[in-house]
């Protein structure tokens, strides 16, 4: 498979022909091309694979197994919760809570039986013993040579998985019948099909994923083009920040808070070649998140932290699908109070993130449908990374 690396040609100094903006932009296009390729030629050769293990997952599933998904690494460890609470907490309505956790490999030994299903982001010890348990061990591998696309596409592939299992957990002997009602957008091919044609359920699922895959190109390409501005601006902002010492402060909800831990994960440990950043996830210890939502309200959770860590000059960076979460709102408006430059990627219309301007820079993910948005929030975050470094 072709290597893909995303690289900007070094600017020839104050002199050059071409501005630190208009580079910016010619590499956000440059950015969006690669990975919309890489992602569609992925997709194309995996699609049936993908179809036939949703089939596998959904065995194990209804056989009592539960998903483990394995990470040690930071960078890893924000798509093994993600996948956690994807499949534990559906955010479409109707579709049933499935079992996931996601563990250090370490703990295969004692919290992994042989009916579960465990996937892993890295290379580990963990997926050996997995396998040699009697597990289903799902390994994605995507080698682009940039592990920004590479993790786009993995993120895709699990999202994916999660919609997809329920087509066979819907169709199985025991199952209640399925209901399209809220869910029909996700299984537009499931009306008139027969419950015992495997292979065309397979192939419909098959068809599925790609048209999953082209709608979430669809929607990075629609949040680069109407987000360039917002990004270039931000991207300058944050980095001057970052170099006169400040912090960036990342915070979200559910998804939204995997997608602010693996933001802090690419600013401590970034790719090779690139400074490690201040970065504060405000999503992750879990005894300040739970002490303030019971003695004050889950509202709060993220405002009382800006005001314990901000400083004026910090970098509020904030994940909504929704553009409209009250927490995220507060921490916003606390922020602003405090002096701190803010960053939102919200879904949807924008929600009242967007209408009333709460963010210095607002990108907006143009879609209803949450994993879609979710993933080209990834990608808006992964360009806008690439910026504080590379122009």
């Amino acid at each position: 498979m072709a290597r893909l690396v995303v690289r900007a040609d070094p600017l020839a100094g104050d002199d050059a022909a071409v501005s630190r903006p208009a580079a910016a932009l010619g590499l956000v296009d440059e950015l969006l091309e690669r990975r919309l390729a890489a992602a569609e030629r992925y997709f194309e050769a995996e699609a049936d694979a993908i179809a036939r293990l949703c089939r596998e997952m959904a065995g194990r599933f209804a056989g009592g197994g539960r998903l483990v998904a394995l990470a040690g690494s930071p960078v890893a460890s924000s798509d093994a919760r993600h996948v956690a609470v994807e499949f534990v907490h559906p955010v479409i309505v109707g579709k049933r809570a499935l079992p996931a956790l996601a563990l250090e490999p370490s703990a295969v030994g004692l919290n992994v039986d042989a009916a579960d299903i465990v996937m892993g982001f890295e290379p580990s010890p963990g997926l050996e013993a997995a396998r040699e348990r009697g597990c289903l061990v799902v390994a994605p591998h995507v080698e682009l040579g940039d592990p920004f696309v590479e993790q786009e596409i993995v993120e895709t592939l699990y999202h994916v998985l999660w919609e997809l299992v329920h087509v066979f957990l819907d169709r199985r002997p025991d199952a209640r019948a399925p209901d399209p009602g809220a869910s029909a957008f996700l299984y537009p091919f499931l009306s008139g099909q027969r419950a015992d044609d495997e292979e065309a359920v397979i192939a419909d699922v098959r068809a599925s994923v790609l048209m999953k895959a082209r709608e979430v190109g669809d929607l990075r390409r629609q949040t680069i083009d109407e987000g360039r501005p917002a990004l270039v601006a931000a991207a300058a902002a944050t980095r001057a920040a970052l170099e006169a010492g400040a912090t960036v402060l990342a915070l979200g909800n559910g998804g939204s808070a995997t997608d602010a831990m693996d933001a802090v994960a690419d600013l401590r440990h970034p790719p090779a070649g690139w400074p490690a950043r201040r970065a504060l996830d405000l999503t992750g210890d879990p005894a300040i998140l739970t002490a303030i939502a019971n003695d004050i309200g889950t509202e709060a959770v993220f405002s009382r932290q800006v005001i314990a860590y901000g400083r004026p000059g910090d970098v509020l960076l904030c994940f909504t699908t929704s553009g409209n979460s009250g927490n995220v709102i507060a921490a916003l408006a606390e922020g602003r109070r405090r002096g701190l430059r803010s960053i939102a990627f919200v879904g949807y219309d924008g929600g009242q993130i967007a209408a009333d301007g709460l963010a210095d820079d607002v990108v907006v993910s143009r879609s209803q449908h949450i994993p879609r948005i979710q993933e080209a929030q990834a990608t808006a975050w992964h360009v806008l990374r690439t910026l504080i470094e590379e122009p």
